[in-house]
Order: C-alpha cells, then sequence, then structure tokens
C-alpha cells in the first residue's frame, strides 16, 4: 500500500533536502513506529536518537522536582525532536512524549553530528527550524503566565490540530491540564465554555474541534505568533523538492522518490 504523498505524512524538514542529499543520510535513518505515551528522552539525560515526526506529534515537557509539569512546545511533521543533539549539548533540555501516536525517522545523536558537520545546507535546514521551535517555547512560556485559561486552551487546540489529519483528539482533561500546567478544574470550566459556544464538542476523553475559526479569534495572540514563525520556515523551504514516500511491505518498509508539488 501506497501513502498519499502530504504534509502529514513525510517530515517537512527532510522533505526539503535534494536528492543527492538524502541519498547521503538515507542509509542513517531508520522507520520507527511511535505509540502513545512513549518517552523519546528525558531531560538531563544523554540523547541517543533524534526523531522527525511524520505522523506522530510530541510533546516537549518541562518537569519540576515536585512533580510538576507543562508542555513548553509541540513537534510534528514540520520538524525535528533532539535539537540538542547537534548543538553541542549530548543532554536533552526537556522531556519529549510522545502525544499523538504515529511514525516518525529516526537517527543516532552520532549520525546527525556526522550529517551537520559534514553538510552546511543540512545544518541550515536544522537551525531554521531550532529559530521556529524557539519563538514556540519563548511564546508558550509567555502565555502560560499572562494569558487567560480560555485563551491557552484554544491556542493549546490549535497548536495540536496544525499537526494532524483531522478534527478529532483522543485526550483526557486531565492530561490537557498537565500539560498546560493547571488544575484540572479550570480545564473543564475552560472546555464547558467552548462547548457552549459550539467551538468543539467533548465527551469521553473525545474532542471534536467543530469552529476552527471560533477557536482562532478566542485564542490569544501567542498562536499567531508561533504559526507565522513556522510559515516562515515553510516558505524559506517551499521550493519544488523530492518526498520520501514510504511503501510499506509486510513488515518492512521501502523509501522511493516521487516529485511532489505541495508547499510543505
Amino acid at each position: 500500500m501506497t501513502a498519499t504523498t502530504s504534509r502529514f505524512n513525510t517530515n517537512q524538514l527532510l522533505a526539503t533536502l535534494s536528492s543527492a542529499e538524502w541519498q547521503h543520510l538515507e542509509p542513517d535513518l531508520e522507520w520507527v513506529d511511535l505509540p502513545s505515551g512513549s518517552t523519546l528522552h528525558s531531560s538531563g539525560n544523554a540523547l541517543r536518537h533524534v526523531h522527525f515526526p511524520t505522523t506522530a506529534t510530541v510533546s516537549l515537557v518541562s518537569s519540576m522536582a515536585d512533580g510538576a509539569s507543562a508542555e513548553v512546545a509541540v513537534v510534528g511533521s514540520e520538524g525535528m525532536v533532539g535539537i540538542c543533539a547537534f548543538m553541542g549539548n549530548a543532554n536533552a533540555l526537556s522531556d519529549a512524549v510522545v502525544q499523538r501516536p504515529g511514525h516518525a525517522w529516526r537517527m543516532s545523536a552520532t549520525a546527525v553530528q556526522h550529517h551537520t558537520r559534514r553538510s552546511p545546507d543540512f545544518m541550515q535546514k536544522l537551525l531554521g527550524y531550532t529559530q521556529a521551535l524557539f519563538t514556540h517555547m519563548a511564546q508558550c512560556s509567555a502565555c502560560n503566565r499572562h494569558h487567560a485559561l480560555d485563551q491557552q486552551l484554544c491556542r493549546w487546540l490549535l497548536q495540536h490540530l496544525d499537526r494532524q489529519e483531522g478534527n478529532d483528539m483522543q485526550i483526557t482533561q486531565e492530561r490537557i491540564a498537565c500539560l498546560l500546567g493547571v488544575r484540572r478544574e479550570g480545564v473543564t470550566g475552560g472546555a464547558l465554555k467552548l462547548q457552549k459556544a459550539g467551538l468543539i464538542d467533548y465527551h469521553r476523553g473525545h474532542i471534536s474541534i467543530l469552529d476552527r475559526r471560533g477557536l482562532e479569534a478566542r485564542s490569544c495572540e501567542c498562536y499567531g505568533v508561533v504559526r507565522q514563525a513556522y510559515d516562515r520556515l515553510s516558505c524559506a523551504h517551499s521550493a519544488p523538492r523530492r518526498s520520501p514516500v514510504v511503501h510499506a511491505t509486510g513488515l518492512s518498509s521501502q523509501l522511493v522518490y516521487r516529485q511532489s508539488l505541495q508547499a510543505a
């Protein structure tokens, strides 16, 4: 079965590479399944691998000594998990937890260090993504400090919605509260307001987005700031490129190339 090329089933950073550059990276890439709730790396631990998500979504979570935690960014098919691996620090700065299950390309930390030293083009693409990610992390930090919980909830829903296909999410209010670093009661109240306004439908750990424009109108400016940072990255990478497409055969996956006309 052939996967249809879209921004959700190919990693956009890898898709911008030339065929020649891909041939250098391909031997060091492994196609992996990322189950929901699995931890790719923990804060302070040495990074063994980096991941380039395709259909999976990964939450970057900062944890406190007392057990409290908060999501500082979310990574989907636009980026990479484990940026410290090529920035001179072998230890992770946050936990990386799979929020939405799916697939990713995995590369060893040693290999990504080798390829960034070998290829200035590959390094520049990763640095461009890192700049957008830093904007994401900084804006989330400010949002959590200064904006109302209803606005934070809208921003969070939109950022995760951007990184998946469809309008449905399987997640509990308790989990959202943990990722936002707030009390569950606050998320319950916020979700109820959004449901009464006809923006979402929520029941038993399932959220359906009914009115995306309405969520955008209720969100704070933080969603727009972060979205623009990634849009600028996409524009910089918008030249026609050859995208990796996965053909699954039994238990193995084989990589082929196909010209993609769709911008990331």
